[in-house]
C-alpha cells in the first residue's frame, strides 16, 4: 500500500481527499493541517508515493511547503484556490508534477487520478531513443520525476535490440533524425512486429516541418510531438496514450476472462496452452476440483456457491500468481505452469495446507479439493488434460482433498 501526504489547513478539503484517496485500495491519506506537521511525518522516515499540498498554510503562506517537501524527491502536486500563471509556471519549473485549483469535485477527482498514474508508473518501462545526450538525459529525467522506469538508446538499431531485451517496454518515444535507423524506419520495423502490435510510439522532432506528425502517423506512431514542448502537453499526450492502451487491454480481458472469477476462461486456457506446447515449451497441467461442492448450494443456495468459488479463485491466484489460472468448468479450475515441475509442485503443496485452515463465506464453510497432475512439452495441451483429468478421478476416488501425480500401476 502506498502512503500519499496530504498538507492542507481545510478540514473539509482534508475530508474530500481522505474519502477519495481511502476508496482506491492501494492507497493510504496521511493527512497535516500545517506544515510543522508535515516536516514531523518527512522526518519520520516513511515513504511516500506523492505529496498533495496547499500553498497557503498558517505557518507557511508563501508555498514554502514545495521547498521543503521537493528535496525528498517526493512528485508533488499542488492543490489550491489560487490561480496565477506567473506561479505555475514557476512551481513547474521547480520540479511539481501539475498546479491544480480547487475548482470542483473534479479537480480532486484529477488529482487522485495523477496519483494513481504515479502507482502504475512504478511498473510502467519507458524506451527513450535519441541519439542527442541532452535530450535523452531531459526526457529521462521528466520521465523519471514521474516514476516511470526508463531505457535509454542512440539509434532506432539499439531501440529493437532494446525491444528484444526488455520485453516489458509499454511506451517507446523516439526522435525523427537519428543515425542508422531514423524514427521513421523505427516504427515502420516495430509495426511489422506482431509481439509489438500494442506499443506506444510517440514521435518527436525539431525540425518543425509540419509534414512530419502526419508522416510519423501514418507510419504507425500512436503520436507526434514537436521540440520544445510544454511540460504539461508532453504528459498529458503520454498519459492519454497510456489510457488508451490500457483500456484496449481491458476490452481484451473481458473476452478472456470469466466474468464470477476473474480468471481466465476455457478458451484462452486452449489457445495459450496450444501456443506454448507448439513452441515445444515444457508445461505442467493441474486440474483442480473443489471437494463436496454441490452439497454447498444445495444447503446454502447458490449465491453462497459463486462467494466460495470467488474467494476459492483469489486463493488460487496469489499462489499461482506466476501461471496461468483458468476455470474449466463449475467448481473445476487448471493451472498452467511454465515453471519447472517441482516447483509447481512445492506451490501445489503450500496451496492444499493453506486451504485446510481457511473456512469460506458467513457461514464459516471449510474446504478441500482434489487435484490431478500432468507434464509434458509434446502432444497437444487437450492430451496433458486428459491425463491429469485421470489422475484427479483417482483423487476423488481415493479419498478426496490429495494431490495426484502419477496413476499407480
Amino acid at each position: 500500500m502506498h502512503k500519499i501526504l496530504v498538507t492542507e489547513d481545510s478540514p473539509i478539503v482534508r475530508k474530500i481527499l481522505f474519502k477519495l484517496i481511502e476508496d482506491n485500495p492501494h492507497f493510504q491519506s496521511v493527512l497535516c493541517e500545517d506544515l510543522a506537521s508535515a516536516q514531523k511525518q518527512l522526518n519520520s522516515g516513511e515513504t511516500f508515493l506523492a505529496a498533495i499540498v496547499d500553498l497557503n498554510l498558517p505557518d507557511a503562506p508563501n508555498g514554502e511547503i514545495v521547498d521543503i517537501i521537493l528535496p525528498y524527491d517526493i512528485p508533488t502536486i499542488v492543490l489550491t484556490g489560487n490561480f496565477d500563471e506567473h506561479l505555475r509556471h514557476m512551481l513547474l519549473d521547480k520540479g511539481v508534477l501539475d498546479y491544480i485549483t480547487k475548482e470542483s469535485r473534479y479537480s480532486y477527482m484529477q488529482v487522485v487520478k495523477l496519483i494513481d498514474r504515479l502507482r502504475k508508473n512504478l511498473s510502467t518501462k519507458v524506451l527513450v531513443a535519441d541519439d542527442s545526450l541532452t535530450s535523452q538525459r531531459f526526457l529521462s529525467q521528466f520521465l523519471q520525476k514521474f516514476r516511470f522506469n526508463v531505457v535509454c538508446v542512440n539509434d532506432g538499431v539499439e531501440a529493437l535490440a532494446a525491444l528484444n531485451e526488455h520485453k516489458d517496454i509499454k511506451l517507446v518515444i523516439s526522435d525523427y533524425m537519428m543515425p542508422n535507423m531514423d524514427g521513421f524506419q523505427l516504427v515502420k520495423r516495430i509495426r511489422q512486429e506482431r509481439q509489438f502490435q500494442d506499443l506506444i510510439f510517440i514521435g518527436l522532432s525539431a525540425t518543425g516541418n509540419s509534414m512530419l506528425s502526419a508522416k510519423f502517423i501514418k507510419s504507425g506512431a500512436n503520436d507526434f510531438l514537436s521540440k520544445p514542448f510544454y511540460h504539461e502537453e508532453f504528459f498529458c499526450r503520454v498519459l492519454h496514450s497510456l489510457e488508451l492502451q490500457e483500456m484496449m487491454a481491458q476490452v481484451r480481458d473481458s473476452a478472456n476472462l470469466d466474468p464470477l472469477t476473474n480468471t481466465y476462461n476455457r478458451r484462452f486456457l486452449f489457445e495459450h496452452g496450444e501456443s506454448l506446447l507448439d513452441a515445444k515449451v515444457s508445461v505442467t497441467v493441474a486440474i483442480i476440483d473443489l471437494d463436496d461442492f454441490k452439497p454447498i448450494n444445495d444447503t446454502y443456495g447458490h449465491k453462497t456457491g459463486d462467494k466460495l468459488l470467488e474467494a476459492f479463485s483469489l486463493l488460487l491466484k496469489r499462489y499461482f500468481s506466476d501461471d496461468l489460472v483458468a476455470r474449466y468448468g463449475g467448481e473445476e479450475f487448471v493451472v498452467l505452469s511454465e515453471r519447472p515441475y517441482p516447483e509447481v509442485m512445492k506451490t501445489t503443496d503450500l496451496f492444499m495446507q493453506k486451504l485446510r485452515e481457511l473456512v469460506f463465506t458467513e457461514h464459516k464453510i471449510a474446504m478441500t479439493c482434489s487435484i490431478g497432475v500432468s507434464e509434458g512439452n509434446t502432444g497437444g495441451l487437450e492430451e496433458l488434460i486428459d491425463v491429469a483429468d485421470k489422475r484427479l478421478y483417482r483423487a476423488k476416488h481415493t479419498g478426496k482433498n490429495r494431490v495426484i501425480e502419477m496413476l499407480a500401476g
